[in-house]
C-alpha cells in the first residue's frame, strides 16, 4: 500500500560467540545425561533416549559424536583413570598381599556402583587413546602388584595378571544380574575368590585362556553390543533419512 513501509524480516544475527556457547552448551548437557544414562543402564543405552534427555535433536548429538565409542570416551574417561588410581595405589602399599585385595576390591566395587564402568572395564576399545591408554598402565601396575604377592609366597603361583579380565567378567555378571535386587553380593562373591586365590591350600587348576583368546572375548563382547536394537549407526542412518 501507499505510504506503508515493508517490515523488515530479515532473521536476527547470531554471533559466532553465541554459535560456541550453544554448542559447548549442548556438548555439555549431552556427556552428562550420558554419564548418567550409563551408570544406570551400561554402554548399550539407546542414543534417541541420550538425545532426548539432553534436550537436542539426534542430529545434534551425532555431529558432537559421530559414533558411541566417541561418546563413550568423553564419558568414561574419568572412570578408566579411577580404575588406573585403584591399580597404582595397590602398588604403592608395602602390604603385597593387602595390595592385591585392596585391588581387586576397589575394582570390583567400582563396577557395581557404575553399571558403564561394569561395560567399561570388560570390553575393547583399541581406537581409544583415552581409554586404552590407562588400561595399559593398570595392566602393568597389576602385574607388579600380583608379582610382590607371589615373591611373599601369599598369592598362588599359577595364577598371572590375564586372569584379572576374567575376574572382572565373572564380577560383572554378577552385578548385571543382582543389580537392584542384592546390591552387595558381589562382596560375598569376591570373598570366596580372595580365599581361592590364597597360595595355602590350593588346589589344580585348569589351563588359563591365552592372552589373544582374552582380547578376543573383549572385542566379541563389544561387537556383540554394537548388534543391539540401540545400535547407533541403525538409529544414525535412521535420522539421516
Amino acid at each position: 500500500m501507499p505510504g506503508v513501509r515493508p517490515i523488515d524480516v530479515r532473521p536476527t544475527e547470531v554471533r559466532p560467540q553465541q554459535l560456541r556457547k550453544d554448542a559447548a552448551r549442548n556438548r555439555q548437557q549431552i556427556v552428562e545425561t550420558a554419564r548418567r544414562a550409563f551408570a544406570a543402564d551400561g554402554l548399550d543405552v539407546a542414543m534417541d533416549a541420550i538425545a532426548k534427555g539432553a534436550g537436542v535433536g539426534a542430529a545434534t548429538l551425532y555431529r558432537r559424536f559421530p559414533c558411541r565409542d566417541d561418546l563413550v570416551e568423553a564419558c568414561m574417561a574419568d572412570r578408566m583413570e579411577a580404575y588406573l588410581v585403584a591399580a597404582e595405589s595397590a602398588l604403592a602399599d608395602p602390604d603385597p598381599w593387602e595390595a592385591f585385595v585392596s585391588y581387586l576390591t576397589a575394582t570390583c566395587a567400582m563396577q557395581a556402583a557404575d553399571r558403564g564402568v561394569n561395560d567399561l572395564l570388560t570390553r575393547s576399545f583399541p581406537s581409544s587413546r583415552r581409554l586404552e591408554g590407562p588400561r595399559r598402565r593398570a595392566y602393568e601396575a597389576v602385574r607388579e602388584v600380583m608379582a610382590r604377592a607371589q615373591a611373599q609366597g601369599q598369592l598362588r603361583g599359577d595364577v598371572s595378571v590375564d586372569d584379572i579380565p576374567l575376574l572382572l567378567i565373572a564380577n560383572a555378571g554378577i552385578v548385571q544380574a543382582t543389580f537392584g535386587v542384592a546390591p552387595d553380593a558381589w562382596r560375598r562373591v569376591l570373598g570366596i575368590t580372595i580365599d581361592g586365590l590364597r597360595a595355602d591350600g590350593q588346589t589344580l587348576l585348569s589351563p588359563a585362556p591365552s592372552r589373544r583368546q582374552l582380547l578376543r572375548a573383549l572385542v566379541r563382547a563389544t561387537r556383540r553390543s554394537r548388534r543391539s536394537p540401540n545400535n547407533d549407526g541403525a538409529v544414525r542412518a535412521r535420522h539421516s533419512q
